[in-house]
């Protein structure tokens, strides 16, 4: 089934394009709309398990070598014909790499001869060639591997239920048909993206998905504050999309192909670069963080998101479970062998990971409204899969990409029951005791209120858990114990404000009945409420595209208690009246059952979605389970700094439950290299095999579940050497480890303190919005400015209006008065003079030049020519006239002094 791989982004392409080019001309009803919008997704997700199945299990199972659809004529075409091309970049890397294997073998020589092995080699430096080249013909194909596998099933499994549950969220809409071409088109978006087998294929995905954002968080389009969300998104991921750009284009200039086999196998040897070092492979890994801050949302790109919220709630959910804002994430895991070539970019992904976690937790603490609270979740979870990765557990950070998927899609439908229940409200300030009205809505968002909260055994805690261990045992990049703390004290803030969520909304006395809520019309109202102060209600009733969930429901007048409450710290109303104008008050409802089962789905996978990746604390030391561990069925596609090689036993991604693996690096020769006559340089040689190691299923079984091998801990956690050749200085777990003597104890305590800072943050939330409310308010009194500063986010989008968006403004203003007034103005000045000079050397050819020529030409026809017809008689005789009287006139004219001396002498 891995060969019919092609027809999964196919199936949801199919059903976009249907309802979008015939839902609307043929009159698609909305149970024809929804079937085929959630029975392509159903398909694509059926054919994709098939297909994992077989490449991971089946008879014919590839595992865990990557399968690529033009290997065997199953799918693939020639979509670039690039041909020739020079390898520009990278020449004196690969004269590197040529130094230090003919050091290699000239150590194994020596070996030979004498039976020791040298542990240094003098040899002649490789000089820098140039005008190498490549053929650079980009193929349109498919890969399936350990990670596409993961991708496809979560974005087809998650995307499935979303699409199940919007059929019920936008009834009665009118724009049902294109709203579902939309997110159909999403999903073939997104599967192109991590199902391409090369990064031109990415990236044609990665634009994709970065339109439909667009056109899914603008819906509404008849909402100002849709379309302004909706280019902030895009004109940020433009910025992001620029460095990735720029960092593909390095990649064809030094690897001359785009296909990740033959990139990946070709940069796995290339030279490490440590801390400080700023060379060739540290540049690409810059590029292609830059684009992943803007899919993912990360410092300081992440602005996009949160006003992402425009959108339908099924739209936000998409983006932030299954598809758009896990682009980042896949990218950096793909590419993880550049990245980790590269010691400083590992430790610059995971600083801001960290703070990208630490900062949108604080952030949301203070906001109100239900879908931006989870929004900043959202951001704040990605930074923990970015400080992940930053530590080298890119295995980590791909399972908490998935746990993630389960529960916070099930908390986005989960707020978007509660929004269709409350008729359009998102203020949690008008919310409060919904587990009464929506029993099945409140159980399931307690599931996914325990995931994200890290409370074992919900999925949550397997992934942060692992996570937070990670940043503390590192042996990649320095600083692990900080990074530790930085998460440790996020995973408690999340805690806490995802508390004040579940009980700002289900919990409590009921508010709405005190203040009538409902009416908002649309998210994108809401968000421009939420931002601006807007009045609560909108002001026309189902604009357009209004969603309409029950027949008779409209949107009401604005309330009298549109009450300004953003002063309220503690989401109490500044007052409580009713409805003015007579609308009673809306009484909440649970969601029919279209909306309600999966919430159910993604509740049972948010309560053992985990178990793929059970920490090897609770399993004796080793990941069980084999394939069907998540941890062992992506260590394929991680590389090993420490080995130089793909496939590497379990632990040797930054400490990930185990030691650093120093491995047969070090057992190499160091090359001593003579550059005609510069100065010697001393070169340490990598492992002769930059190619990944074959595989095999039964050696990989055998790996897989073996025990981690012990620590090169020191007694006081101090010195240890990263396979960067450095110290990367005190470790913590190493340290705890030390001093428990057991590498388990170590990691139960660890485990114990996440438990820990998760029940506080669970406590004080609890303390605050139920046991005493009016605690908010007190402690926000006491940090006010504190409590100030996170309520408006830092003023970060004023501050990049102030200094980005306003000054482009400007700087288009003055272009636009240098094109007006200058260009403009130079061409209509010239135009005026030319036309006032046409205009005077007109007048001057009308009066001068055609009136010497006209008056020729009168005096010739009224004078001249009556004169000279009339000397043409055609008479002898007067012709012989003429001609005596000449004569006369001639002797006259000759001999005119002869004759008046001759009269004047008589």
């Amino acid at each position: 089934m891995h060969r019919l791989i092609w027809l999964i982004p196919l199936l949801p392409l199919a059903g976009a394009a249907v309802n979008g080019l015939l839902g609307r001309r043929l009159r698609f009803s909305e149970t024809i709309v929804g079937v085929i919008g959630v029975g392509s997704v159903a398909l694509a997700f059926l054919l994709g398990v098939a297909a994992v199945y077989s490449y991971g299990f089946g008879v014919h199972a590839q595992w865990p070598a990557p399968y690529v659809t033009s290997q065997d004529g199953a799918f693939g075409y020639q979509w670039i014909p690039g041909g020739a091309t020079e390898l520009t970049q990278g020449n004196s890397e690969r004269a590197h790499m040529e130094t230090t294997a003919k050091a290699i073998e000239r150590g194994r020589e020596i070996e030979r001869e004498t039976g020791t092995a040298p542990r240094a080699v003098l040899v002649g430096g490789a000089p820098e060639r140039r005008g190498l080249g490549a053929l650079l013909d980009v193929e349109w194909s498919y890969q399936l591997d350990p990670l596409s596998s993961i991708f496809i099933l979560v974005i087809t499994g998650v995307g499935l239920c979303i699409f199940v549950f919007a059929t019920g969220y936008m009834h009665g809409d009118t724009g049902f048909y294109r709203f579902f071409a939309y997110l159909g088109l999403f999903m073939f978006m997104m599967l192109i993206l991590v199902m391409g087998s090369n990064f031109l294929m990415m990236f044609v995905g990665w634009e994709g998905v970065g339109l439909c954002s667009y056109l899914l968080i603008g819906y509404y389009f008849d909402r100002k504050e849709a379309g302004d969300a909706a280019r902030k998104a895009f004109i940020t991921n433009r910025v992001g999309d620029f460095g990735f750009a720029l960092a593909v284009f390095g990649i064809i200039a030094t690897f001359g192909s785009t296909q990740y086999t033959a990139v990946m196998s070709a940069a796995s040897g290339y030279p490490i670069e440590p801390l400080g070092t700023f060379g060739l492979m540290s540049w690409l890994a810059l590029g292609l963080f830059v684009g992943a801050c803007g899919k993912s949302a990360q410092i300081p790109l992440y602005v996009w998101l949160p006003d992402a919220m425009a959108g339908p709630t099924p739209v936000s959910a998409l983006i932030h479970a299954a598809t758009m804002v896990t682009a980042g994430l896949y990218m950096l895991t793909r590419t993880n062998v550049i990245f980790q070539h590269s010691q400083t970019m590992m430790l610059v992904v995971a600083v801001v990971g960290a703070l990208t976690a630490l900062f949108a937790a604080t952030i949301g603490i203070t906001q109100n409204d239900i879908k931006k609270v989870l929004a900043y979740s959202t951001v704040s979870q990605l930074g923990f899969m970015f400080l992940a990765c930053g530590v080298g557990a890119f295995v980590i950070g791909i399972f908490h990409v998935m746990t993630h998927a389960f529960f916070k899609a099930l908390m986005f439908l989960g707020a978007g029951s509660v929004i269709h229940g409350m008729h359009h409200e998102q203020d949690m300030r008008r919310m409060g005791g919904l587990r009464k009205y929506m029993p099945k809505t409140y159980l399931t968002f307690l599931a996914g209120w325990l995931a994200i909260c890290g409370i074992i055994p919900f999925s949550g805690f397997w992934s942060k858990d692992e996570i937070l261990w990670n940043a503390a045992s590192t042996t990649l990049i320095p600083y692990g114990w900080l990074l530790w703390a930085v998460g440790t004290f996020t995973a408690a803030l999340t805690a806490f404000y995802m508390t004040r969520l579940v009980a700002m909304t289900f919990w409590g006395r009921e508010r709405f009945l005190e203040v009538p809520a409902g009416g908002q019309a649309d998210e994108a109202h809401a968000h421009g409420y939420d931002d601006a102060g807007k009045t609560h209600d909108a002001h026309t009733e189902s604009a357009g595209d209004r969603p309409r969930h029950e027949p008779g429901e409209y949107v009401g007048e604005p309330h009298a208690a549109s009450a300004h409450a953003h002063t309220d710290a503690h989401g109490a109303l500044a007052g409580a009246h009713h409805d003015s104008h007579g609308h009673g008050t809306h009484i909440p409802h649970e969601s029919p059952p279209a909306m309600w089962i999966p919430l159910a789905v993604l509740a049972v996978l948010a309560v053992v979605g985990g178990f793929v990746g059970i920490s090897p604390a609770f399993t004796g030391g080793a990941h069980v389970g084999g394939r069907m561990n998540i941890v062992n069925w992506l260590e394929p596609i991680v590389w090993n700094p420490s080995t130089r090689q793909f496939n590497a036993p379990h632990g040797a991604e930054g400490g990930e439950h185990a030691s650093n693996l120093i491995g047969d690096a070090h057992d190499e020769p160091v090359a001593i290299a003579q550059n005609h006559g510069a100065p010697e340089t001393l070169q340490a040689a990598p492992h002769s095999d930059a190619t990944p190691a074959p595989h095999t299923d039964a050696a990989t079984a055998q790996h897989s579940d073996a025990a981690p091998a012990p620590h090169a801990a020191t007694g006081t956690g101090e010195g240890h050497a990263s396979p960067y050749g450095n110290d990367t200085g005190f470790n913590l777990a190493h340290s705890a480890e030390a001093s428990l003597g057991s590498h388990t104890a170590a990691e139960w305590l660890f485990i114990i303190i996440s438990l820990v800072a998760a029940g506080l943050g669970m406590f004080f939330g609890w303390l605050f919005y139920v046991k005493n409310p009016r605690l908010p308010e007190v402690w926000a009194a006491r940090l006010g400015a504190l409590y100030r500063v996170s309520y408006n986010k830092y003023w970060v989008d004023e501050l990049y209006g102030l200094l980005f968006t306003r000054r482009t403004m400007d700087a288009a203003r003055g272009v636009y008065a240098v094109d007006s007034k200058g260009i403009d103005g130079a061409v209509n000045g010239t135009a005026w003079l030319t036309r006032r000079i046409s205009k005077y050397t007109g007048n001057f050819d009308r009066t001068v030049v055609d009136g010497a020529v006209n008056g020729i030409a009168g005096f010739i026809g009224r004078l001249a020519s009556p004169l000279l017809r009339a000397a043409q008689t055609g008479l002898t005789a007067n012709y012989a006239l003429v001609m005596v009287l000449g004569l006369v006139v001639a002797v006259i004219f000759f001999f005119s002094g002869d004759i008046l001396g001759l009269v004047r002498g008589r």
